[in-house]
């Protein structure tokens, strides 16, 4: 059993070093929250209490798919560039530009690297294909996003020209808002042998009563083999989502991806003004994520769960996806730390893709230490700066008759001035009578 360290956890840890240790994290994660508290948007200070747990296990129950450690769950059936992404391996996605003629008010494009001058400025996508065909990256699907891309249809149509002749075999996709779709682009794209578009859905567009994205949408099914929606769940609008699966079921398309909706870190007020509030624990590990999505609202993954139950109960033959925010992350962490060899104190995780070390504290290093010398297990630390030994999650159990705590130490590889090192994001605790590898870590 593992102990997620937090502040309400962090006074019952009984070895006053790792308590001590543990407590850095902890007051790293409250500053956190401050800041976000400053950005001027308020956090749900009720939280879940267990009933994500509860909720993923009934629809695993009825026939859900959960998958990437409950990160995504899906039902009927999910695109392969969503399984891709897991990992991130064979999977590359470029921009034109990010301008776009739209003003969604929960836009993080603005987060990006360099958006002015990409709003502004557009990059040659067909000369990125040519420069990753010729460093002979293995690759299994590409995608061109935004910005709205069609704002450049040339350019968008030529991408995937490039990108059948340079890759063959290669799962193609493009992301749209669908304004500016019509019958010659998606002769194109289809000429270009395009396998998946996928539209987006404004709520607000909807209100007004507006059909334009679904027309769009039927259009696109004559011409591409995969058409799919992905769009933010916003919480308060189940039952509105529920007309738009039927809706979207109607048309008989792939699928829907329902994405946790996420305050971008900008527009406060707009969030505010809306009643959203963020998650009272955003991130299971906090880090600094490439993705620029921003952080959870409270609220849009229980909607988005009671969609998938909803797809459920209705037998729905839609594909149904919900990514959370952090099933976006973990391509990240994997690439990051899938690199080999590793130290022989680290376990790299496949459930999160972290890097697990072991540790004990203070007064038990040296008991800890005699029965590893006795065992002749070597491969241990001792870090005196902090007061700790760190040795492989594996050799946990093997301390049974101890009565100890375990620091269970979370990591990730990054390189500084072409440096690689590993850097420790959180520790949580565990002991060695209820731990258990294939949940734990």
């Amino acid at each position: 059993m593992r102990v997620e360290v937090n502040e309400d956890t962090l006074a019952s840890i009984r070895n006053p070093a790792l308590r001590s240790y543990a407590e850095q994290y902890v007051r790293i994660y409250q500053g956190f929250m401050e800041q976000i508290c400053q950005s001027g948007i308020e956090i749900d200070s009720a939280g879940e209490d267990g009933q994500f747990e509860a909720r993923v296990a009934a629809l695993r129950k009825k026939g859900a798919v959960v998958r990437n450690d409950s990160k995504s769950i899906f039902v009927t059936r999910i695109s392969s560039a969503c399984q891709a992404c897991q990992t991130g391996v064979g999977s590359a996605t470029f921009f034109i530009s990010l301008k776009c003629h739209r003003d969604c008010f929960y836009c993080f494009n603005p987060n990006q690297e360099g958006y002015e001058y990409f709003s502004e400025h557009t990059r040659d996508t067909v000369a990125e294909l040519q420069t990753l065909r010729a460093n002979r990256a293995p690759v299994r699907h590409l995608a061109l996003t935004g910005g709205e891309p069609l704002l450049y249809k040339e350019e968008a149509i030529r991408f995937f020209q490039e990108a059948r002749q340079g890759f063959p075999g290669v799962y193609t996709r493009l992301y749209t808002c669908g304004d500016h779709v019509d019958r010659q682009t998606l002769q194109a794209l289809k000429d270009a042998a395009m396998d998946e578009i996928r539209f987006s859905i404004r709520m607000q567009d909807l209100a007004k009563g507006q059909r334009h994205t679904y027309d769009q949408i039927a259009l696109a099914r004559e011409y591409i083999p995969h058409v799919m929606v992905e769009m933010p769940v916003l919480p308060g609008t189940l039952e509105e989502m529920k007309v738009v699966l039927t809706e979207l079921e109607r048309l008989e398309i792939f699928g829907i991806n329902l994405l946790e909706f996420c305050f971008p870190l900008n527009n406060a007020e707009g969030f505010r003004e809306r009643g959203y509030k963020i998650n009272a624990r955003p991130y299971r590990v906090l880090y600094n994520y490439w993705y620029a999505g921003g952080l959870p609202v409270a609220g849009s993954e229980m909607e988005c769960l009671d969609l998938v139950e909803y797809a459920l109960d209705a037998g729905l033959n839609l594909g149904i996806h919900y990514c959370s925010l952090e099933n976006k992350h973990t391509g990240q962490i994997y690439q990051q730390n899938s690199i080999r060899p590793l130290p022989t104190t680290m376990y790299f995780s496949q459930t999160d893709y972290f890097l697990k070390s072991a540790k004990v504290f203070g007064e038990d290093i040296a008991p800890v230490q005699r029965f590893f010398q006795k065992a002749g297990y070597k491969h241990y630390e001792i870090n005196e700066e902090y007061n700790y030994l760190e040795f492989h999650v594996s050799q946990i159990r093997s301390l049974k008759k101890f009565d100890i705590e375990v620091g269970l130490s979370t990591n990730v590889f990054e390189t500084r001035d072409s440096e690689r090192y590993i850097r420790e994001l959180k520790v949580d605790v565990t002991t060695p009578q209820t731990f258990r590898l294939s949940v734990d870590v």
